[in-house]
């Protein structure tokens, strides 16, 4: 199946394999691995060898990087995103991505180290306290598992790589590692997993709230955004 006719922006997160590297010369140097091949996450998708190969040859056509991010910025802060003007600020760059036979190797600088907020984020990692990493990324080609036993979803390739995360909690609760993905809803059964996935609901309160909202939203220009930023205290109260 491929993701092009309905598009999703999200989030995968591993424990973040990294050491520090080149402080001598550069300070805030780190290399590791952003993604491990053939190993499923909490959401049930597992990302195949090869599956950044595309992404990252359109970076490199671009002579573009990943941003490099604080907990996906605007989008990882509350239930459906932040609204801090720096929230986006990125904290590091991205020098070298790459994929081996184990997973997406990564090498970046963290910046602006002379800073209060560099600071701490310096601090972070060196203490290991820091420790998580989490790409933001549009799925290409996949599969959908059909048995108990598969990952719901095989990923053989990743259409976008915008940015690459630094996060608090790397394998922690799947509403902080999935994407804010109001966006590109595009069905009624895509915003029940949304409601029930990222913003907590149960079974039968998404099924009930996307039958009751989507079509109308849907229907209106940013219609869908503006029900789904509306549930935020919705979901306070239940």
């Amino acid at each position: 199946m491929s993701d092009l006719a309905r598009p999703k922006s999200e989030r995968r997160s591993v424990r973040f394999q990294f050491k520090f590297v080149d402080e001598a010369t550069a300070p805030g140097t780190f290399e590791g691995y952003g993604s491990v091949f053939g190993n499923e996450d909490d959401g049930g998708d597992l990302i195949l060898p090869g599956a950044f190969t595309g992404a990252l040859a359109r970076h490199a056509a671009k002579g573009s990087m990943p941003k490099m991010l604080l907990n996906h910025g605007s989008m990882g802060g509350g239930l459906f995103g932040g609204s801090d003007p720096l929230a986006d600020l990125p904290i590091g760059k991205w020098q070298s991505l790459s994929e081996d036979s184990h997973g997406l190797a990564s090498k970046g600088r963290l910046i602006n180290l002379d800073t209060e907020s560099g600071k701490r984020i310096y601090g972070a990692m060196k203490e290991g306290e820091l420790d998580g990493q989490s790409i933001g990324y549009r799925v290409g080609e996949f599969t959908r598992g059909t048995k108990p036993n598969e990952p719901r979803r095989t990923i053989k390739t990743i259409k976008e790589l915008p940015e690459i995360s630094l996060v608090t909690f790397p394998m922690n609760d799947l509403a902080r590692n999935t994407a804010v993905k109001a966006a590109d809803i595009r069905t009624v059964r895509e915003f029940e997993d949304f409601l029930r996935d990222v913003g907590g609901f149960s079974h039968a309160a998404a099924k009930s709230i996307a039958r009751g909202g989507f079509k109308a939203a849907a229907a209106e220009p940013s219609g869908l955004e503006a029900f789904v930023a509306s549930l935020r205290n919705v979901r306070r109260a239940i």
